[in-house]
């Protein structure tokens, strides 16, 4: 059988501006600055990936990101796109880190396989189009009276649950967390993300001040690094302890596990490095009795169809945090999943990804072709 070969690679910078700030403990967002990667290949089919870099989170910038990717994609130029493992084995060698920037190439492959295939992602990855999924919805940083207004908002919009970003003082923090309670009242799930705000001493305090509140988890209370000290955390909490920005690979997960450091992880293609490690990282939950969350950073409405797929094919992710394009003053995506109200996205059946960017809005971007 012959192969399929790699021919150019395209890289563009995507901007899409936000509806407003978005204000976590480490800092606030104001742009959504992603990079989309095209793989063409000689066959004529094309794989697409999209990633998005918090630089207080992964440590790269979209610049950083679009001259790493001329490396990877001189890297794989001529090879079969088909072989992933390879493919990947092969970015990890040549690029230390960088998980964001490899998540898209990753991304693209994926797609390219599915398309290959004939076959939705989901299926390829084993999974069917039966799940209904709905996302929560996030409430930024900000006084505890906007917060209430913001959270009474996306209740009264149907979404299933809310997430609350919190990490500053405990006052202030549980003032939060009463205003919302005192607004969207007792049956729908609140979920809080600390962003690491927390020291260990202080995120003890605050989870148990606030376990009045019902709190279906705390995502990251504490500093990244500080697993030995998360292991307390969740021994002393009544919330449970989701890890997010202390597992970013299926390495992060295991250590994580056999230290019983956390109750869910939380993944992100961004974050990861896409697919194949999100998979891993499932894995190592399953193995451990861990239920996952999917998350996500900035990306469009086309990666978090990605992630959806992802979503399809694995039980044991349960919680849905799928909101980014929400925030986004434009939506460049045709196709993917939809939008049916209420929280509720409904995955495709076409070959692939089954999405794409808009021609005519990647033209105002910056691009180069490798």
């Amino acid at each position: 059988m012959k192969k399929m070969l790699i021919v150019k690679t395209e890289i563009i910078k995507l901007n899409i501006a936000l509806k407003e700030p978005f204000t976590i403990s480490l800092g606030t967002i104001y742009n959504a600055e992603n990079i989309v990667i095209k793989i063409h290949t000689d066959s004529g089919l094309t794989g697409t990936g999209e990633c998005s870099p918090l630089v207080f989170i992964v440590g790269e910038t979209q610049a950083s990101e679009f001259e790493m990717a001329k490396n990877l994609a001189v890297l794989l130029k001529g090879k079969d796109p088909l072989a992933i493992e390879d493919r990947l084995q092969e970015t990890d060698n040549a690029l230390q880190g960088n998980y964001t920037i490899k998540s898209a190439f990753d991304m693209a492959l994926y797609d390219l396989l599915a398309k290959n295939a004939g076959m939705p992602l989901y299926q390829l990855l084993g999974g069917g189009n039966n799940r209904e999924i709905y996302t929560d919805m996030t409430v930024v940083i900000g006084s505890p009276e906007k917060m209430a207004a913001a959270a009474l908002e996306y209740k009264n919009q149907g979404y299933p649950a809310i997430k609350v970003k919190l990490g500053t003082t405990i006052k202030e923090d549980v003032a939060r967390i009463r205003a919302i309670r005192d607004a969207v009242g007792e049956d729908i799930p609140v979920r809080i993300d600390a962003n690491q705000g927390w020291d260990p001493t202080t995120a003890i305090k605050i989870l148990k001040a606030l376990e009045q509140f019902d709190i279906e988890h705390c995502e990251e209370p504490i500093p990244h690094w500080n697993n030995r000290d998360l292991v307390r955390v969740r021994e002393n909490s009544p919330i449970p302890v989701m890890a997010d920005e202390s597992v970013f690979d299926h390495r992060d997960a295991f250590r994580l596990a056999c230290m019983g450091a956390c109750d869910y992880f939380n993944i992100k293609l961004s974050k990861s490095g896409g697919i194949h490690n999100a998979l891993k990282i499932i894995a190592v939950a399953e193995a451990a009795g861990i239920k996952s969350q999917v998350g996500c950073m900035f990306e469009s409405r086309y990666a978090l169809t990605a992630l959806t797929h992802l979503v399809a094919a694995r039980n044991n992710i349960v919680h849905f945090d799928i909101d980014s394009s929400f925030m986004h003053v434009e939506d460049p995506v045709i196709g993917g999943i939809q939008y049916e109200g209420s929280g509720k996205w409904v995955l495709p059946d076409e070959p692939g990804i089954g999405a794409d960017f808009d021609p005519k809005f990647l033209e105002k971007m910056e691009k180069i072709i490798i």
